[in-house]
């Protein structure tokens, strides 16, 4: 995006660093729309953070096995796709693996939590969205988190507000979870996920998200450096054989939580990018690079 004729800003949410950038109206005009954007994500922050103790999530993971608890239009839209994506990825991507993270140290865990449950649950099977907005657990024990997939929907939030008014151009990235509108596409530096400071290649988007994972912790969370924050819901365990994913999607919540899946499955999970319309490319520990075949032709990769 050209600067001259834009206004971008960052700030630190999600636990990352936020970038908007947007062209089309008079600066002080986009100034207003940039605060309302980050506003936006602020909002998905508060309500879907597993560490705010008055967020919807830990509201739910307290009350929702004892009776329906109440939750925001957005912390249920997102239930909604978690639960659709835990059923089409038969379980791989599941939004109550938190215990797992809790016992590893990745989440906290308060002395009043519930133990976890003793029989393997997946979300479908244990989260229950009723009327009305309200969400109940149908087995005790159960604790989630959004935190693999409510980043990208904050990012197609505050893209929302950017088209919703009438910008000609406007990219939102939230720490490599980013999507774009306009007439050009966006060039995309790829980092390797075994090496945050080398280049991996480029790939170029255009009115679509595009979103990475890896198997290196998040240095703004609880766990030591190195831990894995990606667990297999099959296995119990950290990801093995893949050390990083980028996945493509129309909107960045869906490509958000796709990496996951793409990095627990590898190329079985071909059959769902299709799903969801999506693209993907994965690094083995080997050094080698799956880039999916329709895909191909629009990432380059670095020599």
């Amino acid at each position: 995006m050209d600067i001259s004729d834009s206004v971008r800003r960052k700030q630190p949410l999600l636990g990352t660093f936020v970038e908007i950038a947007a062209a089309g109206a008079a600066r002080g005009d986009l100034h207003e729309v940039l605060d309302d954007a980050f506003a936006a994500v602020a909002q998905v922050h508060r309500l879907m953070s597993f560490h705010d103790p008055q967020s919807d999530v830990s509201r739910l993971n307290r009350e929702a096995f004892a009776g329906a608890v109440p939750v925001h239009a957005w912390t249920y839209q997102v239930l909604e796709a978690a639960i659709e994506l835990n059923r089409e990825s038969s379980g791989v991507f599941d939004m109550t693996v938190a215990p797992l993270l809790q016992q590893r140290g990745l989440l906290p865990r308060g002395a009043g939590d519930p133990a976890p449950a003793a029989d393997r649950i997946t979300a479908a099977g244990a989260v229950e969205l009723l009327g009305d907005r309200r969400v109940r657990y149908r087995h005790p024990g159960i604790t989630i988190d959004l935190g693999g997939i409510a980043k990208g929907f904050a990012v197609d939030r505050a893209l929302d507000v950017l088209r919703g008014r009438g910008l000609v151009r406007g990219l939102v990235n939230a720490g490599g979870d980013l999507a774009a509108f306009g007439p050009e596409p966006e060039l995309v530096h790829l980092r390797h996920p075994a090496n945050a400071g080398r280049v991996l290649g480029w790939a170029a988007i255009s009115n679509a998200a595009l979103a990475s994972s890896g198997r290196t912790f998040d240095l703004l969370q609880f766990a030591e450096a190195g831990d894995c924050a990606v667990f297999d819901p099959m296995t119990q365990g950290p990801v093995r054989g893949i050390v990083g994913a980028t996945v493509r999607a129309p909107c960045c919540m869906i490509a958000d939580a796709l990496t996951k899946v793409v990095m627990i499955a590898g190329e079985a999970s071909e059959h769902l990018l299709q799903r969801y319309r999506a693209s993907a490319l994965f690094v083995l520990e080997s050094g080698d690079v799956w880039i999916a075949p329709d895909w191909q032709d629009a990432v380059r990769l670095a020599a």
